[in-house]
């Protein structure tokens, strides 16, 4: 059954969690779709894990358009989210709407994602208004961490967890669906899941909000560069894929492969007649 935002807001009203993973290509959102995953979400994430960077600030509109429009052909029942990268939303409302707009028509996606609370809630209300979905983003905003000064955890002193309680609120007004809050103490994104009436979706957050998101190359352990703390290696698909690759490197050159088996034939006397005219020339 296709997910839709509907979905997401009668699973939070049943109390059934929200599942959520990344995927940045066909061939993953594809077998993330056959898993029953509720939700991909093409991340800008995509920038360290797909193309190298090391940050996702670098991310383009361009680039979010060219991986979500593959995973969107490959998600069938999915909800796809696509989030919208630095600067394509910052820097105004009528920016936010048109850059939304792409990542809907371009890339297909069926909803898009942008971080940001207060300060962000006119393009929130602009972006829904236009009949666009729309996920919120709050806690460890990637796309900030050179105000924050690097990857840290955030709301745990008073002041802040209360300016995410009411950033919470302030999303929720503005129109957005959903909210994924990031590497935020539990206590914190349970009171803010129990206090809002859309679904949460928690990431480092604790078992409290009403889903879970993971970079599906952290959790299948094979992204190496670095493993945030609430990560969880639910299969070892790194080590397997580098021992597949050596495998194949060390038959190659050894000769064994490819083998009898993998080889397409040709009648005898069709190559008879091929030698013959090779000869010739």
């Amino acid at each position: 059954m296709k997910n839709t935002v509907v979905t997401f807001q009668q699973m939070k009203d049943k109390g059934e969690k929200i599942t959520m993973l990344t995927a940045y290509d066909y061939s993953t959102a594809k077998l993330v779709d056959q898993a029953g995953i509720n939700s991909i979400l093409v991340g800008d994430s995509l920038g360290n894990v797909v193309l190298g960077y090391p940050d996702t600030v670098s991310v383009t509109m361009e680039d979010m358009i060219h991986h979500g429009a593959a995973v969107a052909r490959g998600a069938e029942n999915a909800l796809v989210v696509i989030d919208m990268p630095f600067m394509s939303y910052q820097t105004g409302v009528y920016d936010a709407v048109v850059n939304a707009g792409r990542l809907m028509k371009e890339a297909r996606g069926q909803a898009v994602k942008l971080e940001g609370g207060e300060e962000v809630c006119p393009q929130i209300k602009a972006i829904t208004t236009a009949s666009i979905p729309v996920v919120a983003h709050l806690g460890l905003t990637p796309q900030s961490i050179n105000v924050f000064g690097g990857y840290k955890s955030q709301g745990r002193d008073l002041r802040s967890a209360k300016k995410l309680i009411r950033d919470a609120l302030l999303v929720q007004e503005a129109g957005a669906f959903a909210v994924v809050l990031e590497c935020v103490p539990e206590v914190l994104a349970t009171l803010i899941s129990k206090k809002l009436t859309i679904p949460t979706i928690g990431i480092g957050a604790g078992a409290g909000c009403d889903g879970q998101v993971l970079v599906y190359a952290d959790m299948l352990a094979m992204f190496s560069d670095f493993r945030p703390k609430f990560v969880k290696a639910f299969a070892n698909v790194g080590e397997a894929m580098r021992a597949g690759f050596k495998a194949y490197d060390e038959e190659v050159k050894a000769g064994t492969y490819p083998a009898e088996e993998h080889n397409y034939t040709m009648k005898d006397d069709v190559y008879d007649e091929l030698k013959a005219y090779a000869d010739t020339l």
